[in-house]
């Protein structure tokens, strides 16, 4: 018999992609409705001098509103963040009135990139623990590894791109190997079952 399980809600999704995020972006993220109550939070690789487009892209084809927040953005619900080119995005928690913002960081970079996936998911860890469901999709590097298991470690949930359909196989197979995922799926199939783990009690078998 399986065990009886309590999982908080989740309160956060955070997504990392590197080659092939901008058609993978244009591809899943439009799939979450309007209504999606969770802030989604994005890495896609990206230099400060490019792809400036991305977020106004991305706001022609999403239901929810896409923004690229600004230090000390509050996080709100229902909104995609796209982190900024050339700047580490991460999550903290005003300890004072338990409200919870961006951060941008110039620190160096991280896997060779900045902003680093691992920077985002690790800090997302800390703030949200087991209320966290982290995706890495397609890409070329091994970002994401060490923040898909830092996700885990603190019982959140994880996903990853299935290698085969990805775009890039790289990024996810790393991430897979880390036996840090729980669930490897096409790319389509990620946004409803991210509404179905929403949908479940407190308390359902796993």
């Amino acid at each position: 018999m399986a065990s009886q399980i309590k999982r908080p809600a989740l309160k956060a999704v955070v997504i990392g992609v590197s080659a092939g995020g901008f058609k993978a972006l244009h591809r899943i993220l439009p799939m979450f409705r309007r209504d999606f109550e969770l802030p989604v939070m994005v890495v896609q690789h990206r230099r400060a001098d490019l792809e400036s487009y991305l977020v106004e892209s991305l706001n022609d084809r999403c239901q929810m509103s896409v923004k690229e927040p600004l230090d000390k953005t509050k996080i709100e619900s229902g909104t995609i963040y796209i982190a900024p080119g050339g700047y580490h995005l991460l999550v903290e928690k005003d300890i004072a009135d338990g409200c919870l913002y961006f951060a941008l960081s110039v620190d160096p970079p991280v896997c060779y990139c900045r902003p680093s996936i691992d920077v985002l998911f690790e800090s997302a860890a800390e703030v949200f623990g087991p209320s966290l469901l982290g995706v890495i999709l397609t890409g070329a590097n091994f970002d994401g590894s060490n923040g898909i298991k830092k996700i885990k470690s603190l019982g959140g949930i994880t996903i990853a791109e299935n290698p085969e359909t990805a775009e890039v196989d790289y990024m996810p197979s790393y991430a897979i190997r880390t036996n840090a995922v729980d669930h490897i799926m096409n790319l389509d199939e990620i946004p409803c079952f991210i509404e179905t783990i929403m949908k479940r009690v407190d308390g359902e078998s796993e």
